[in-house]
């Protein structure tokens, strides 16, 4: 009894020493910083935009990466170390980043931080710029500026990414729209769970209606009553937060079903087009 008493103990110190080790920083491997300019991003989505105008000049260190939740994302001990090697920090302006800040403030003094979310109209409460390719001009072009100031050696690189970088962003948004007249979905309602496609709703003329965070059964009824009027047959969850109210509101519905929406996918452009298909086919 002892030793099998002894044993659980190694076990469990064991598991404790390792969770500890990641949380602490030991098991958390940064990208290398041996670019030109060496990065550092909140998000996903944002990666790609850098990706697009460094190009090679660039070496990109994602704060919340894969699997992670931003909102509840806690850097550990390494991440923030890795930041010393780092030359600059492009900021979202999501909640979460002001939080880092002090943190960053303390392990990574000199690293330069860019806001890119600044100079844009936001939606009161609602920080998901990066779901519109029109804001993400402006987002680009902050980039390529701030790129272009700390290694003016490769500025023309810069500016001819840039270039090629919008002129993607127009023909992303000539295909979304040419989806929803395809789908005659302006003017058409969808529902999500986490309400982060406001301003792409705004862009194609689609209103986004969310589900309350721990919804009653009225206000839940009182949903189905306004997916029926609709038509609306698809309720949206995203990964990481709770799709109980999704899955109970589908089911109150006809031929209801519940579908991911993924704001942080990082195949940005690919993702935008699938859920611009998605939403527009989301009801009947």
């Amino acid at each position: 009894m002892m030793i099998r008493r002894f044993l659980f103990l190694v076990v469990w110190v064991g598991l404790l020493s390792l969770v500890a080790a990641c949380r602490g920083g030991t098991g958390y491997e940064a990208p290398p910083a041996n670019a030109d300019v060496n990065v550092v991003v909140s998000i996903l989505p944002q990666q790609y935009f850098v990706k697009k105008i460094g190009g090679e000049h660039v070496s990109v260190l994602v704060m919340a990466g894969p699997g992670e939740n931003p909102l509840q994302y806690q850097p550990p001990k390494a991440q923030l170390q890795a930041l010393k090697q780092r030359d600059i920090y492009f900021l979202m302006g999501i909640p979460p980043e002001k939080e880092w800040l002090a943190q960053i403030a303390e392990q990574a003094p000199d690293i330069k931080i860019v806001d890119i979310s600044q100079g844009i109209p936001k939606q009161e409460g609602d920080p998901h710029i990066w779901l519109s390719p029109r804001l993400v001009k402006t987002q680009a072009q902050t980039i390529a500026q701030a790129l272009i100031t700390i290694d003016p050696a490769h500025e023309a690189d810069y500016r001819a990414n840039l270039d090629a970088f919008l002129t993607e962003l127009d023909k992303l948004e000539q295909e979304i729209q040419q989806i929803m007249a395809a789908n005659e979905a302006e003017g058409k309602t969808f529902i999500v769970t986490h309400p982060a496609w406001g301003y792409f709703a705004r862009d194609y003329g689609l209103t986004m209606v969310s589900i309350p965070e721990n919804a009653t059964d009225a206000e839940l009824s009182s949903l189905a009553e306004l997916a029926k009027s609709k038509g609306i047959t698809t309720i949206f969850y995203q990964r990481g937060f709770d799709d109980t109210g999704a899955k109970k509101l589908a089911s109150m519905i006809p031929d209801g079903r519940v579908m991911p929406l993924e704001p942080l996918n990082p195949n940005w452009e690919p993702n935008l087009r699938s859920v611009a298909m998605m939403l527009a086919k989301s009801s009947k």
